[in-house]
């Protein structure tokens, strides 16, 4: 397991060199379009006293990372503390600070993301927002549903299907998404920061063990478990979703995302017939 983590990071590592080597791709957070520095810097979340920038992915267990940042801050007492997350009172972003302090954190700080498969993460978000959260349905859900469906003028928004999902995400521009469906490469911008650590959803545990012991944060203070009702999305729930919907529909959506696919090496889903009749 460890050799196979060490060879992934590598590999990862190295297509970040090469596709960031690209004469077109940005050297630093001031070579981006205001618009994309904007959303960079509102999603680095900086410990001062521990002297690192952790990007957060929605969707990649920020809720638990979030968590540990206030207790690192003082602001909470246990990562256990039964309480709704606040994902705003009590962080710190880069993007509150002047340039020459944000210049200083980038380039003094310890900087890590974690990062996620990106048809699993988008399935997870799929279920989450449209399946328990109102406020979603209301505001994308409605309007889903009334751009893609004949006659939905009177869904309450709270039965998107999938494949209106990812036509939804067809149609948007990437740089203008929610976050919690924008590609990981818009949202923390590899290319612009070089992030010192990598770690995985698939790895949550072992990595986020890594970046704590790397930040030397208190022995005292460990990364949360997963919540008992969290439903997560396993191999053969990925497969039923990806299986039932239309192969155009991904094949299509695929160039938006692909630089999460390529940077983080995940493999492309397997959409063939053979692999869908298994």
């Amino acid at each position: 397991g460890e050799l196979e983590a060490e060879v992934l990071r590598d590999i990862r590592n190295r297509t970040i060199r090469a596709v960031c080597g690209q004469p077109a791709m940005p050297r630093s957070i001031w070579e981006l379009p205001a618009g994309q520095r904007r959303t960079v810097l509102r999603h680095l979340l900086v410990s001062d006293k521990y002297r690192f920038l952790y990007c957060y992915v929605p969707k990649v267990a920020c809720s638990n990372w979030k968590r540990v940042l206030k207790v690192l801050d003082g602001a909470l007492e246990s990562v256990d503390v039964k309480l709704k997350m606040d994902h705003k009172s009590d962080l710190v972003f880069l993007g509150d600070m002047r340039p020459d302090e944000i210049s200083y954190r980038l380039k003094n700080y310890y900087k890590f993301i974690f990062v996620r498969n990106p048809m699993e993460r988008l399935l997870s978000a799929y279920r989450n927002k449209f399946g328990e959260i109102k406020e979603y349905q209301q505001k994308y859900g409605v309007e889903i549903i009334r751009r893609y469906r004949k006659h939905g003028g009177n869904s309450a928004g709270d039965d998107v299907t999938f494949s209106e999902f990812l036509q939804y995400l067809l149609d948007e521009e990437a740089e203008r998404m929610n976050e919690h469906w924008m590609p990981i490469y818009n949202l923390c911008q590899p290319c612009a920061v070089r992030y010192d650590f990598i770690g995985s959803y698939e790895r949550l545990s072992a990595d986020a063990n890594h970046v704590l012991e790397r930040v030397r944060s208190p022995s005292f203070v460990r990364f949360p478990e997963r919540q008992p009702w969290y439903k997560p999305v396993t191999a053969e729930t990925l497969h039923y979703y990806l299986c039932n919907t239309q192969r155009r529909l991904i094949k299509e959506l695929l160039p938006k995302y692909i630089l999460d696919f390529s940077l983080f090496a995940y493999p492309l889903p397997n959409i063939t017939s053979e692999f869908c009749r298994q």
